[in-house]
């Protein structure tokens, strides 16, 4: 009987040959922000369970059924973050950045999200968001930056079957207006809808256009649209956003029935979408909105925000989809071959001040003879192969080989590191 344990269901273990094209999107990401001006913020993976409740909204899905809620031992309740806003506007209030003299405060962070849900492809358990805030400004440009800032993302990794959905969701008013003709629409026949619809009709109808059991209801295609229903000042600030878009040639369709899946948000509401063929039933890369009075609701002053949030697993299952290779630097620089005992030994310093110099270096250290030794070269995709026996160490010589024309170049042991230095530039 086997007494293996294997990982949980619904996570994944990155492996050497993958997590090189993660770091690159992060990197990519990383360096996006600092064109745009964002700045990480690092909260911890897990945080009082009240502030998912209070932010994302009882309503919602991910508070009902999704998150990883635990009772620690000092019989708080705790949980796994499960998106990456309400801690960021939570650390946003505490400590006070409400009062820097740069406003709006631009943060972004990148790390592991938590969700108890079915998993299928591109859909996991403990999965990686890459995620923007911008707090501190109602202007609907910031809107439009927001959005562009994701969308260059895709782009500038390679993607081009890209599609971006916009709606507006409104103010108060909006909504409230909204939400009376969502409950006279949908009331005489709420007992077709599955329970959860049911009990959303009161609390937030709005979330019932979310549903995927009831998406094929005909009262779906018939709701109210929150369009419909927008104030003149709702109206004139989407307008706004969507002429900064066209603006910033940025092509977009306006879906009405748009909502996001979280209580807080208002306003703008956005996603990314592929469409690549063969992408799979869930397109969503990406999904963000305004979400003006959140940082009220955790106990700040008045202020407005927008940001968004994507999954890593499903912009590499995009890439994939579109058959983009990721520029992913597999190779070393030089790999070490030694024949004998004291050039064996020699190389030990040898491959340390390689690697002090600033190169990529291996060895072998399965006393492998001289073939295998340049085989592994090989398998590593080493730019250069530097071989030293036991004549070459009394010459003080080395002998250098590019293993992509085969040329071979005898160099001083002593001045080895300078002059391959020289030959790589």
């Amino acid at each position: 009987m086997s007494n293996q344990i294997n990982i949980p269901r619904g996570t994944q273990d990155i492996l050497p040959g993958q997590t090189e094209k993660w770091q690159l999107i992060e990197a990519k990401a990383r360096e996006l922000c600092e064109r745009y001006q964002y700045r990480e913020l690092r909260t911890p993976i897990f945080e009082h369970t009240d502030l998912f409740k209070r932010s994302v909204g009882d309503t919602t899905d991910i508070v009902q059924k999704e998150m990883y809620t635990f009772t620690d031992r000092g019989d708080r309740s705790l949980t796994l973050r499960p998106e990456g806003t309400a801690a960021a506007v939570r650390s946003f209030v505490e400590n006070k950045m409400f009062g820097s003299p740069n406003q709006p405060v631009k943060l972004y962070y990148m790390g592991p999200m938590f969700r108890y849900e079915r998993p299928q492809a591109g859909r996991f358990r403990q999965f990686v968001q890459f995620g923007v805030e911008a707090m501190g400004s109602a202007d609907p440009a910031i809107d439009a930056e927001v959005i562009s800032l994701a969308m260059s993302l895709y782009k500038e990794l390679g993607l081009k079957k890209l599609k971006l959905v916009v709606n507006s969701l409104g103010d108060k008013e909006s909504r409230k207006a909204h939400r009376d003709a969502l409950v006279s629409h949908f009331q005489p026949r709420i007992g077709e809808f599955c329970s959860d619809c049911q009990n959303r009709l009161e609390k937030n109808p709005m979330r019932i256009l979310d549903c995927k059991a009831d998406r094929g209801h005909e009262l779906m295609k018939s709701a109210p649209s929150i369009i419909d229903y927008l104030t003149d000042d709702s109206a004139q600030y989407f307008n706004k956003v969507t002429k900064y878009l066209t603006n910033l040639g940025i092509e977009f369709e306006v879906d009405a029935n748009l909502v996001r899946g979280l209580d807080y948000y208002n306003h703008t509401a956005f996603e990314i979408m592929s469409d690549a063929e063969g992408f799979g039933a869930i397109t969503t890369l990406c999904g963000g909105g305004r979400y003006n009075g959140l940082v009220e609701e955790i106990g700040g002053p008045e202020t407005p925000g927008i940001g968004f949030a994507l999954s890593i697993e499903r912009l590499l299952a995009a890439l994939e989809a579109e058959g983009v290779e990721l520029p992913v630097n597999e190779g070393i620089e030089c790999y070490l071959v030694s024949l004998g005992e004291e050039a064996k030994d020699y190389t030990v310093g040898l491959l340390h001040n390689l690697r002090m110099a600033g190169f990529s270096a291996e060895r072998d250290y399965q006393d492998r003879k001289i073939k295998a030794q340049f085989k592994a070269a090989d398998r590593m995709n080493a730019r250069y192969v530097a071989v030293l026996g036991e004549d070459e160490l009394k010459a003080n010589k080395i002998n250098l080989k590019s293993m992509a024309d085969g040329e071979q170049t005898e160099l001083p042991l002593e001045s080895f590191i300078e002059k391959f230095k020289e030959i790589c530039k």
